[in-house]
């Protein structure tokens, strides 16, 4: 055993027995300029984790509120949570309890817990990346570097976690930040990918229900989302797409016409019902904050040439449809913040339901794609599940993925997707839903529901 493991070992035994963690002086004794954050503060725990869990919780000096949790039978590694979305809302102090509770079966299996809210709401990949590996940062100064540091990112996250393990894998000594990367119903297909059909959904609805903007209200490009200056809210929207589409009303009351409008843009877009109105308030508010807040206005999005199929009458869509070319700075930049270089150097197990009609099943087969183009498939392992949710997946299933992780560390035995599906099966007992994995699913790049 090396004096660094021991010394680490240490300080987490420390850590637990009820040290403090390091205080801010202490950590700028070697480095006086240096802005430090803050040593996290003691927390009662929430009861949705293990009774012996301690907590803590804090603000990072960048603006991130976070919270830590740390199961009495800690198994010495640590997975750092990146949260989906992005919100678009001011972070609150606890708001990273949603997600402490979404994933508390990691800490019931042994494993410490942080997750933050990033410093701001709204977009931004590597802001939010460069808050996350902040995040493992005061973990490490306060308890001791674990024997594991786990990064893992669901939805949104799943594509800062990917950038955090591109952007911090390793230190300027060249030390492993980041043992292993976990990525759960990922946006991992890039940005510049991703959010195309958005836009497109934003075009065909307009074409079918003309009210988003109304006739009378002022015009703006719809790639732009919403003008900064509008007070359009979601439960406004929502009444919008219900009186254009019926969406939200019985079936037995919807006219002819509103049948024939949904019939048509679910069609062309491949979105389905559920889901038209999320869709369409993230190609508004959300494209709202990431064109005009953070691309300075630039387009990164275009239909000049899309040909949309799927209507009563395409020829008409594709001669009324409004038409919007990209602005290759908007593109560079769009891609600089959230596109991926697949030059993963830490191992990487990911799943996603097939049938996700949020963030589509093709986002892994573009992210395959992306890593095999770096050379780096032999760090990848894909797994797919049956189900259709989101932002929650079968809670063995992910015991099944932390614990095939921890094995490809420990035992350096990469792990299959049917191996995967055997432990979560071994975990299935211990909680309420099963395991549903498909473990001979492969999806294509253009996978929507399967």
């Amino acid at each position: 055993m090396t004096d660094r493991l021991v010394r680490s070992l240490g300080a987490l035994v420390a850590a637990w027995a009820g040290i403090a963690p390091m205080t801010q002086a202490q950590e700028t004794q070697t480095a006086v300029t240096a802005v430090v954050d803050p040593a996290p503060a003691p927390a009662d725990c929430p009861d949705f984790v293990p009774q012996q869990t301690r907590c803590w919780s804090g603000r990072a000096v960048k603006g991130g509120y976070y919270w830590i949790a740390v199961p009495q039978d800690w198994n010495g590694a640590l997975i750092v949570h990146a949260h989906g979305g992005p919100r678009t809302s001011a972070p609150e102090p606890n708001d990273p309890l949603e997600d402490m509770e979404r994933f508390s079966m990691t800490v019931k299996e042994g494993f410490a817990w942080a997750g933050s809210t990033y410093r701001r709401g709204g977009y931004g990949v590597r802001m939010a990346a460069e808050d996350t590996d902040d995040l493992r940062q005061i973990f490490w100064n306060a308890f001791g570097k674990p024997r594991r540091t786990l990064v893992h990112g669901q939805s949104w996250g799943g594509n800062v976690a990917a950038k955090t393990a591109e952007l911090y894998a390793r230190d300027a000594e060249g030390q492993v930040m980041w043992d292993g990367v976990v990525l759960t119903n990922g946006v991992i297909g890039g940005g510049t990918r991703t959010y195309r059909f958005r836009a497109d959904l934003r075009a065909v609805y307009q074409f079918y229900c003309n009210n988003h903007p109304l006739p009378n209200e002022p015009r703006y490009p719809l790639w732009q989302g919403l003008p900064l200056e509008s007070d359009l809210n979601r439960a406004q929207l929502a009444e919008r797409v219900k009186i254009c589409t019926g969406v939200g009303l019985p079936l037995a009351e919807r006219s002819a016409e509103q049948k024939r409008n949904l019939a048509n843009i679910l069609a062309v877009t491949g979105v389905n019902e559920e889901q038209l109105v999320p869709h369409l308030a993230w190609a508004t508010f959300l494209f709202r904050d990431m064109v005009l807040r953070r691309l300075d206005g630039l387009n990164p999005f275009d239909n000049s040439r899309t040909v949309y199929q799927g209507s009563h009458d395409d020829e008409a869509l594709n001669a009324g449809v409004q038409r919007f070319a990209a602005d290759p700075m908007g593109v560079a930049r769009l891609a600089y913040d959230a596109d991926l270089s697949g030059l993963i150097v830490a191992p990487t197990l990911t799943i996603h339901a097939k049938n996700d009609a949020t963030a589509f099943v093709s986002n892994d087969a573009l992210y395959r794609e992306t890593v095999a183009a770096a050379g780096r498939s032999d760090l990848l392992v894909q797994t797919f599940t049956d189900e259709s949710e989101h932002s929650r997946l079968s809670p063995p299933e992910y015991v099944g993925l932390f614990q095939a992780m921890m094995r490809w560390l420990d035992e350096g035995v990469k792990p299959t997707p049917a191996d995967v599906a055997r432990l979560c099966q071994v975990a299935a007992p211990r909680y309420e839903d099963g395991c549903h994995f498909d473990t001979t699913f492969k999806p294509s790049t253009d996978s929507r529901a399967n």
